[in-house]
This record gives C-alpha cells, structure tokens and sequence, in this order.
C-alpha cells in the first residue's frame, strides 16, 4: 500500500538510499483479495506487516509515550506467521527458516563486510 525511504548523504555528497527498504515495518502491505469487502463494512485492511502489532499497542493505548506495554508471547508468534506469509506471497518461495543461530549469522556477515572493505582500500 505504501512504504517510506530514508535517505543520507555519503562523505563524497551523493544521496544514498539507507536502512531497510520494501519492509513489513517500513510499508505497509494490504490483501487485494479482501481489501473491497473490508473497506465497504468499515473495517481496517488485511495487513502483512507491522501494523498488526500498532493496532493491539492502540487498543491498550499506547501511542509511543511511556513504558510499552507487554504483549503474549502469542501475538509475537503471530506477527511471525504474518510476516512468512508475506514472504511467501511476494517470492512465490516457501519460507524456510535458517538452521543456525542468527548471532552467528550476523557475525559471520560483519566479518566477511569488514575484509571485503579491507581489500577494497588496499
């Protein structure tokens, strides 16, 4: 439905695109099958992204001052599946989770990023 941009400047002054792009918590995606139906009885889109999670915050009346609310357990499982259903419905792909911690993952990246650098400034 929409989505947002962050955007900085590099040390040489050209624009760079930054941070997460084409997101579930930087856009918002909307079911075209039920997105009709919805809107004509007054109810909110079937969402696929962050907006699940903003929504329940709402009911609780958190509007991002104070201390956050503690949601179950349940709903992080949900926003999980909602989010795999996403994957799925934009790649076509099966979502198949990794088999190996992320903090190692993680890592393992960071270290390949800073010698790929390392040799790119020699």
């Amino acid at each position: 439905m929409d989505t947002k941009y962050e955007f900085g400047i590099a040390p040489d002054g050209s624009l760079m695109l930054i941070d997460e792009v084409h997101t579930p918590d930087s856009s918002r995606f909307w079911l075209a099958s039920s997105y009709q139906q919805r809107f004509e009885a007054g109810f909110e889109p079937e969402s696929r992204d962050k907006e699940f999670v903003r929504l329940l915050y709402a009911e609780l009346g958190y509007s991002g001052d104070g201390d956050i609310p503690k949601l179950p357990d349940s709903v992080w499982i949900q926003t999980s599946i909602l989010y795999q259903e996403l994957y799925e419905k934009l790649t076509g792909l099966t979502f198949v989770p990794c088999s190996y911690p992320a903090e190692e993952r993680i890592l393992r990246t960071v270290e390949e990023l800073k010698e790929k650098d390392a040799a790119r400034r020699t």
